[in-house]
């Protein structure tokens, strides 16, 4: 398996991954002006881009998902609750959907709560071991920190579900398995955040004082300490959902 992590405007993290012997791969939350480098990463590890994915509709930048899919001839994918909302034609995801990457295999978690289409992408080298290796949490779980629930205007509800997403299918996985996040620190879409690009659930689950509060504490926490909208985040999400 192969791993790659690039760093990229407004403090997010993008990821490439697969598996070299079968020569497929997948690439996450690709940002708008990076998709050469994906290809040219495949070109590196000789392999196909067979999926390219979106963890949600992003506020915070301008998505080059769509493009990339397009210029490699790959489906882009989103949760199937976007149905409604963007005005293409995508690949819809569903809850413990998985795809085969080879040897490597990716298990889809929806957790609604930054935003109702979020997911995590649960990650499996098959050839290491049947137990999974890492999880990419999206914007629902940052290294020391929570994805903000306010961008819906509905702060106390999506924070509600915002807990019983990440109490339901991240903090039930096995202590070792290390967690990356769609942005580090600089990020406006939650607060806190830390430079520090990756982390594990058991180190999470011991800094991270969120996740150890009662629901009812954790809304009012995540309600309260929440930061400015992102620049121009109407004119973004207009811009990743048209046609």
């Amino acid at each position: 398996m192969f791993f790659r992590q690039l760093a990229t405007k407004e403090s997010t993290l993008s990821y490439f991954f697969g598996c070299g012997t079968k020569g497929k791969s997948m690439a996450v939350d690709v940002v708008a002006g990076d998709e050469q480098w994906f290809i040219d990463e495949a070109k590196k590890a000789n392999v196909t881009i067979n999926y390219v994915i979106d963890t949600h509709v992003h506020a915070d930048h301008y998505s080059g998902g769509r493009k990339l899919a397009q210029m490699v001839g790959a489906p882009y994918c989103l949760h199937e609750s976007d149905k409604g909302l963007v005005k293409f034609d995508f690949e819809p995801l569903s809850d413990g959907q998985s795809l085969n990457l080879g040897n490597v295999n990716v298990e889809v978690l929806h957790t609604p709560g930054h935003t109702p289409d979020s997911v995590c992408l649960l990650v499996t080298d098959m050839r290491r071991g049947e137990l999974p290796w890492f999880v990419i949490t999206g914007d629902t779980l940052f290294v020391g920190s929570i994805g903000r629930p306010d961008l819906l205007g509905r702060e106390r509800e999506m924070a509600a579900q915002l807990y019983d997403s990440i109490h339901t299918k991240l903090l039930h996985l096995s202590n070792e398995i290390e967690i990356f996040p769609g942005h580090q620190a600089g990020s406006v879409c939650g607060a806190g955040l830390s430079g520090k690009p990756s982390s594990t659930i058991g180190f999470e689950k011991r800094w991270n004082s969120a996740l150890s509060m009662c629901k009812e504490d954790f809304i009012d926490y995540l309600a309260k300490d929440i930061p400015p909208r992102p620049a121009e985040m109407d004119q973004m999400v207009a811009a990743n959902i048209a046609a």
